[in-house]
């Protein structure tokens, strides 16, 4: 069987200015990651650019990268696979410093990863241990402190906490909210979790099978989603108020996500869509502004205004 190339991000646009935080959010398998590894250039985009402070860094060559190499950092889901286990964590978070050439002796890079491991609220002394010696939040706490040693513009925070015991999540997401509030960079928080969306981000952009279908400011998405499947993910989240969570109607999605490798025709999404038309079977929805914000559906009015499939009995939707 031949399929054609895979385009697990398509015609997405992000724009995250100093000191916002944008939660990219959707299932697994959306492309979420793709995204952030392609802003950070471990994947190298096959089309479109990546600006960093109005900078094209989208074909640099390594050398050429490398100066903005200090200006974007990203943190990984799981510390674990992503610490080297054979380095201490003086060692492990000083690597930018020795890489990039950003402290002049050794004293002053010892100097600054115990001020970034104090800085993630840990001891100056935890420098000496090695990963393996420390507890999964902990190892995040090195990540992020790894990540921001460098002092730089953008943090791609990549799933940080869904690796992690519930009972440490919490703390971890603080320490980001602290730090980012305390050091004002920009970063894009790529999370399925969206109660840490709510908490932690200014911007929301949702996306399915490698496209974005809505993107506005987190009170717009959180209060007045548009696009049914922005809708949909929003009914699954739980609710704080256990009277408010029994009244809720979830939206019971029908089928799997299709395969990138042969997306359906038109709108992507309408073969789970409850409240699909033909249009949607054929026509591929453009994403334009509202006045909510920007949203893929031809349901959706101007004023952002749209069916809302949490206040329908969702009904299985076929490819036609």
């Amino acid at each position: 069987m031949h399929f054609g190339p895979v385009r697990a991000v398509d015609g997405v646009s992000l724009r995250i200015e100093r000191g916002r935080v944008l939660a990219l959010v959707g299932e697994s398998g959306s492309g979420k990651s793709t995204v952030g590894r392609c802003v950070v250039r471990l994947l190298a985009p096959t089309s479109g650019t990546v600006r960093l402070a109005g900078t094209d860094v989208t074909h640099l060559s390594r050398r050429a990268l490398r100066p903005h190499r200090r200006e974007v950092s990203i943190v990984f889901q799981d510390p674990a696979s992503s610490l080297d286990p054979r380095l201490s964590v003086g060692d492990i978070v000083g690597e930018p410093l020795r890489l990039l050439g950003l402290a002049s002796s050794r004293r002053e890079r010892e100097t600054r990863v115990g001020d970034a491991l104090e800085q993630v609220g840990l001891r100056r002394q935890v420098a000496q241990r090695y990963p393996h010696e420390m507890s999964g939040g902990q190892r995040q706490r090195v990540s992020i402190a790894r990540a921001l040693v460098s002092s730089p513009r953008l943090l791609v925070a990549d799933e940080p906490t869904s690796a992690l015991d519930v009972s440490v999540q919490a703390s971890v997401l603080n320490l980001l909210a602290d730090l980012q509030r305390d050091l004002g960079f920009a970063c894009l928080f790529i999370t399925h979790d969206l109660s840490a969306v709510e908490y932690l981000a200014d911007e929301v952009a949702v996306m399915y099978l490698g496209t974005l279908v809505e993107q506005g400011s987190r009170e717009a998405v959180f209060d007045s989603p548009s696009h049914p499947y922005t809708q949909a993910l929003l009914s699954a989240a739980p609710l704080a108020n256990p009277r408010e969570q029994r009244a809720r109607r979830r939206v019971l999605l029908s089928g799997e996500i299709p395969s990138p490798t042969a997306p359906p025709p038109g709108c992507r999404f309408h073969t789970r869509c409850p409240v699909a038309v033909e249009r949607c079977r054929t026509e591929v929805p453009l994403l334009r502004t509202t006045a909510l914000g920007q949203v893929a559906c031809h349901l959706v009015a101007d004023d952002g205004s749209g069916p809302d499939v949490r206040q329908q009995q969702p009904v299985p939707v076929g490819e036609g």
